[in-house]
């Protein structure tokens, strides 16, 4: 297992909206009041919890990190972490709601992602998009959960029912 603090917490506020990595998620209340705006009509929302089963497996928990472990299989180097460091992964998340604006150019902002262990029906990531329309919101909002999932250099460990600890691997986010 990797030690606690492999991962730093980060944020990036930019100009309608902020981008976090952190070891604790905001309230969803204080999450739309960031993105709360007198001009637009619509909030979106999505949370992402920490389902209890994956391919018929019983999830225990969770472990998402900005640091991915990988095997190798020399025999000199048993195992490398590579740091894949909040900055890069917040400058990833930053670039996502570039390309969101130039889907979508008018709307606010706020994307969470937890790291460390989140157990099974925990958020571990919040997103809230607000727009003059409900369509521009939901649209937004599912393109950056996409794009987060398929981009930032978080990955996840997934602990099961009844199997040691140690051989949870270590995956891409998606």
């Amino acid at each position: 297992m990797l030690p606690p603090g492999s991962s730093v917490e980060g944020v990036v506020e930019l100009s309608g909206a902020v981008c976090s990595i952190s070891y604790a998620l905001d309230t969803v209340e204080s999450t739309i009041k960031r993105v709360s705006d007198d001009r637009f009509g619509a909030i979106a929302t999505f949370i992402g919890t920490t389902r209890n089963s994956f391919q018929g497996k019983a999830v225990t928990k969770l472990e998402y990190q900005g640091i991915k472990l990988f095997a190798s299989r020399s025999p000199i180097i048993q195992s490398c972490i590579t740091p894949a460091y909040t900055k890069l992964a917040l400058k990833t998340m930053t670039q996502i709601i570039v390309d969101a604006r130039n889907r979508t150019p008018d709307f606010r902002a706020v994307v969470q992602h937890r790291i460390g262990v989140v157990g099974v029906g925990e958020p571990s990531i919040v997103i809230a998009v607000s727009s003059p329309h409900r369509n521009e919101a939901f649209r937004t909002c599912e393109f950056i959960l996409e794009e987060v999932k398929r981009k930032a250099q978080i990955w996840k460990r997934e602990y099961y029912e009844g199997e040691d600890e140690s051989e949870a691997e270590w995956k891409s986010n998606v």
